[in-house]
């Protein structure tokens, strides 16, 4: 299990909403579902993507983009329409050409056809950890024009189908993760220093092991012998690759899986949850998950209920 994977695997789609719009001059909708994490992706012409409180991005024919929190499509900066206000039930084709996915044959014959595709909340952690590394609008260089997903996602939405929502979802998952490698992997930029770090032949392999493990009593010395290094020459080099300690690095993982545990598991005891993480000592555990996050584990669990 790599760091990226172990991330992804808690921000898999799960009933995810989507909406598909045929649209002619002029447009504005405004997509106000407070979703995390939200999929663009035009198949056809071109329009700005305007997030709010962030420069707008023009956005062209078969890209795909990555948008955080609340934006508008308009066909451009000063358009005089009206604006639409998309939520979970986006407006039906009268009211601008935009319907929830289901039981719309063939819609995308506008001068731009806008697919989105909304990441709901699942585990709430591993979501804003990921947050924590993207900016407002992740847009990977250089689209491929000739994109066999974004067309069989395409194709998935313009009919009804047994099946349809988990179709959707798991093309949304492939559509998040080809995006998020590419931005990572673009020239010049700057990935989080555990995205490199994988790559490394010592720190790779204890970034696998810890994440394929997390709950195991590893130690330096432990995690040292298992990547063939000696404990100082681990120490250093993950130190210097991924920006802290390995045993920091751990601690910090195993409270972003806790705090997940301690919102989705509400009838979870502290101390179970604790053992689950690699926790023998209730208290212990509780210490670590303040430091880290701030409150206590009950406190965390009573700030979540019932959101």
């Amino acid at each position: 299990m790599d760091a990226f994977s172990d991330l992804i695997r808690g921000v898999r789609a799960h009933g995810s909403l989507f909406g598909c719009s045929a649209l002619s001059a002029p447009w504005s909708l405004h997509f106000t579902d407070g979703a995390p994490l939200t999929l663009c992706a035009l198949l056809s012409g071109e329009g700005w993507i305007v997030p709010e409180g962030h420069p707008p991005e023009l956005l062209r024919a078969r890209e795909s983009i990555l948008v955080r929190g609340p934006f508008s499509f308009v066909d451009r900066l000063d358009t005089p329409a009206a604006p639409v206000a998309c939520g979970e039930f986006c407006a039906t084709p009268d009211q601008g050409g935009t319907r929830h996915h289901l039981g719309w044959n063939d819609p995308f014959h506008g001068e731009a056809d806008l697919i989105v595709g909304a990441y709901p909340v699942r585990s709430r952690s591993r979501m804003a950890a990921l947050l924590d590394e993207l900016p407002v609008v992740v847009r990977p260089p250089s689209p491929d024009a000739e994109d066999p997903v974004l067309d069989h996602l395409a194709a998935e939405l313009a009919v009804d189908a047994p099946g349809q929502q988990i179709v959707l979802d798991r093309l949304l998952d492939w559509m998040l993760v080809c995006l998020l490698r590419d931005w990572f992997d673009r020239p010049g930029g700057t990935p989080p220093p555990w995205w490199a770090a994988q790559r490394d032949p010592v720190v790779g392999t204890a970034l696998r092991l810890l994440h394929a493990d997390p709950a195991a009593p590893w130690t330096v010395v432990s995690l040292a012998a298992r990547t063939g290094v000696s404990r100082s020459t681990l120490a250093k080099r993950f130190a210097d690759l991924v920006g802290e300690p390995p045993m920091t690095y751990l601690t910090r993982w195993r409270m972003t899986l806790a705090a997940d545990l301690l919102t989705e598991q509400e009838s979870m005891p502290v101390a179970e949850v604790a053992r689950a993480v690699g926790y023998s000592d209730a208290f212990g555990f509780s210490s670590a998950f303040k430091r880290v996050r701030g409150t206590n584990p009950s406190g965390h669990r009573r700030a979540f209920a019932g959101s």
